[in-house]
């Protein structure tokens, strides 16, 4: 069951939206206020969520604000990596919220990814998975872990300047509770207990060969709330409905959170993902018609008159 929609993923990070060619984030603010305005008229119990900001920057709330966007989306997400590329200490977390909370205080406030890599050391990552859950369970409504898989080698990690940035471009490759041939890490057992009150956060690759899979694991851990992503680009590629059918139905067990980002090459004002869209209504469109799809809004049946 699709819970909330996720208007982009990570907009203030220049590795998923262009920053020179939208410097003021009017078009973003215009996309996510036709998105949201979009999946309300599709369906209002939807929640709408803004794409899980990185970095945690309240004045980039407070700009969207100014802009009119914070009005049609329902909940203010945020993503946080302080063992691994944030420049704060994993402790830190209840202040991040707060800095959150009183910029939008009428919002809802979700952590939509946190995550800590195994790159240096599995030992890291367990500590982080129990500090996490000690520090975010209890203090939002939403947490997703990221991820349940490591990022295969022979893939590339969605960023801009890859192997550019060192050793935090390859810390991608190391986020999952699982290696890349499916066995275990020390993380997956510390994050056992956690796993009805801490969800999960697995983007799907187009055919993604790990699906079947990874449902299995979500079930065996006892997951309940899951957050994941269909692809604008995506969705212009042949056969793509039938990828998306298939994925949301092994995910229709779980309280799910979708995220609709990636701008089509052909659609960009710059031909690539990170483009604000030429016509910011083309994305609202296929989030209107993603949600109904697989969430559609459930008819009011009649009452007759007495």
């Amino acid at each position: 069951m699709i819970e909330a929609a996720m208007i982009w993923n990570e907009p203030n990070n220049k590795s998923h939206w262009d920053p020179e060619i939208d410097p003021d984030w009017s078009k973003f603010a215009e996309m996510t206020t036709l998105a949201g305005e979009a999946i309300r008229d599709a369906n209002p119990e939807v929640k709408r969520v803004l794409g899980g900001i990185s970095p945690i920057d309240p004045a980039f709330l407070q700009r969207l604000d100014r802009h009119g966007a914070l009005d049609a989306v329902d909940v203010i997400a945020v993503h946080g990596f302080p063992l691994d590329w944030n420049l704060w200490q994993i402790d830190e977390w209840p202040a991040k919220l707060e800095e959150i909370r009183t910029v939008v205080p009428n919002h809802e406030l979700w952590v939509t990814e946190v995550g800590v890599s195994s790159f240096g050391a599995e030992e890291v990552q367990r500590f982080g998975v129990e500090r996490t859950a000690e520090l975010l369970i209890g203090r939002v409504p939403r947490v997703f872990w990221y991820s349940l898989y490591d990022l295969p080698r022979e893939w590339e990690a969605t960023t801009r300047h890859r192997e550019a940035e060192g050793s935090s471009y390859y810390r991608h490759f190391a986020m999952g509770l699982l290696r890349q041939d499916g066995t275990p890490k020390l993380g997956l057992e510390a994050y056992a207990p956690y796993a009805s009150e801490m969800g999960l956060m697995q983007w799907f690759h187009f055919h993604d060969h790990r699906l079947d899979e990874a449902v299995s694991w979500l079930k065996r851990l006892g997951v309940t709330k899951l957050r994941t992503g269909l692809s604008w680009a995506d969705s212009f590629r042949e056969g793509a409905l039938d990828w998306f059918d298939r994925q949301m139905d092994a995910l229709a067990d779980f309280d799910t959170t979708v995220t609709f980002c990636f701008t089509p090459e052909h659609l960009g004002i710059a031909p690539h993902h990170t483009s604000p869209p030429r016509d910011p209504r083309q994305f609202a469109d296929f989030c209107a018609q993603m949600i109904d799809r697989y969430a559609p809004a459930q008819a009011v049946p009649r009452v007759a008159a007495a």
